[in-house]
């Protein structure tokens, strides 16, 4: 048998086969053996990186979360606030989950959402979708509630295409681009 080519094992090279796993196998086939496999290293030398299974997880989801909001952030780049930049942040939302349904779900199932470093990394995408809606000039609670309105859509959305959940033959982006007109139409009332 030959011997184990030696791999330059650090965690971001560990997050990044993960990554990979997810989208192409799904967030449920991410384990400690087929990430072990993936990098050709025994899944005992995954501990000297992260607790388990759990730690793999936890950094997975911060990984997809900072991967979400970058993609998000550019999408808004050079937009104006409102809803020309909503539009762009819900088409890069889409184009995100289809590109990348593993880590689309690994942002979603973060294990704990209240840890501190989760809690950021998800912060931040909703501190961009503000910023978006502002000029629609929303109180702070109302803002919220229009964020959660707009994510409901984009994550049913998502969902709904990744379970092969529309079966009429239209366009698939001509019926999410004006589920989001809708959601601006009643922004601005």
């Amino acid at each position: 048998m030959s011997p184990r080519p030696k791999v330059a094992l650090d965690k971001n090279t560990i997050i990044i086969a993960a990554a990979e796993l997810a989208n192409d196998h799904g967030i449920d086939k991410v384990t400690l053996a087929s990430v072990a496999k993936k990098l050709n290293i025994k899944s005992p030398s995954l501990y000297n990186h992260f607790e388990g299974l759990p730690g793999i997880k936890r950094e997975l989801a911060i990984y997809s979360l900072n991967k979400l909001y970058a993609c998000l952030a550019a999408g808004a780049s050079g937009k104006q606030p409102g809803g020309e930049a909503v539009l762009a942040l819900s088409e890069m939302y889409l184009t995100f989950a289809r590109k990348n349904p593993g880590l689309y779900e690994s942002a979603l199932s973060a294990p704990n959402p209240a840890d501190e470093d989760v809690y950021q990394a998800g912060k931040q995408i909703v501190a961009l979708v503000v910023s978006a809606i502002a000029p629609f000039g929303l109180k702070e609670e109302e803002a919220i509630h229009a964020v959660r309105g707009l994510r409901s859509i984009m994550h049913g959305f998502a969902s709904l295409e990744q379970k092969g959940g529309f079966g009429l033959s239209l366009d698939l982006d001509e019926s999410y681009r004006l589920s989001v007109k809708a959601f601006l139409g009643g922004l601005s009332k």
